[in-house]
């Protein structure tokens, strides 16, 4: 119930159907290949990363649109004020994999008191998806953490990003590149306001960044394996 108020606090009841009506779309979008229980699952883990967005953006008092959903593409918030300085735009950045993490975390303990693969399969999704979100190019969630650590490192995740386009090539995933490259060149010459960053905070950012990333990878391997394993 609080968590539906928080929601109401910000937008009205037209932002609501125009979200939840995404929500439905995509849904519907991915059942007939998927199924159901999978994609409502999908949809889901998507729901909790960009939630994590909004909470954390009106934390900072940022005007921020709810999760709108395009079924193939994903999901996103739409920021309607500026972020103010670096440690914020890492803060929104990676309070959405924080968030789709924990929530596929539950989903994964859930399969195991379940005993179910199709509850396992949505946890791996889930885990996967915020890894690939942590690669640190923008408009990905680790490019915009990066920020806050240092923006040379945005140069190791082109190659990352190409390296899954050769291991899953994908129209969605050339666009990804195209929009990596794109707003690299466009934010090369920009001066990041550093000024809320002490040495302290970059090293806190710094260890849950490389920290998230090391236990995604290992959870998604480890769930892959486990999937492998029941096929």
């Amino acid at each position: 119930m609080s968590l539906l108020l928080l929601l109401f606090k910000g937008a009205t009841l037209g932002k609501f159907i125009l979200s939840g009506g995404t929500m439905l779309l995509s849904v519907a979008t991915y059942a007939p290949l998927f199924g159901w229980p999978y994609a409502t699952g999908i949809v889901a883990m998507l729901f909790f990363h960009e939630l994590g967005h909004y909470f954390a953006a009106r934390q900072r008092s940022l005007n921020t649109g709810l999760p709108m959903f395009i079924p193939f593409v994903g999901a996103w918030i739409a920021l309607k004020d500026a972020l103010p300085d670096a440690e914020t735009e890492a803060w929104v950045g990676i309070a959405g994999p924080l968030s789709g993490a924990l929530a596929a975390l539950a989903c994964y303990y859930l399969a195991e008191y379940l005993n179910s693969s199709l509850l396992m399969a949505v946890a791996y999704a889930g885990f996967l998806l915020n890894l690939f979100n942590l690669i640190p190019v923008p408009p990905l969630d680790g490019g915009r953490i990066t920020v806050a650590i240092s923006r040379k490192i945005w140069y190791l995740g082109v190659p990352v990003l190409l390296c899954f386009f050769y291991l899953h090539p994908s129209p969605l995933l050339l666009i990804v590149c195209f929009l990596a490259v794109s707003q690299m060149v466009a934010r090369r010459n920009e001066t990041p306001n550093l000024s809320t960053l002490t040495p302290g905070k970059r090293l806190e950012y710094s260890l849950l960044y490389f920290g998230l990333i090391a236990w995604l990878s290992l959870m998604t391997y480890n769930l892959h394996e486990a999937l492998s394993g029941l096929r």
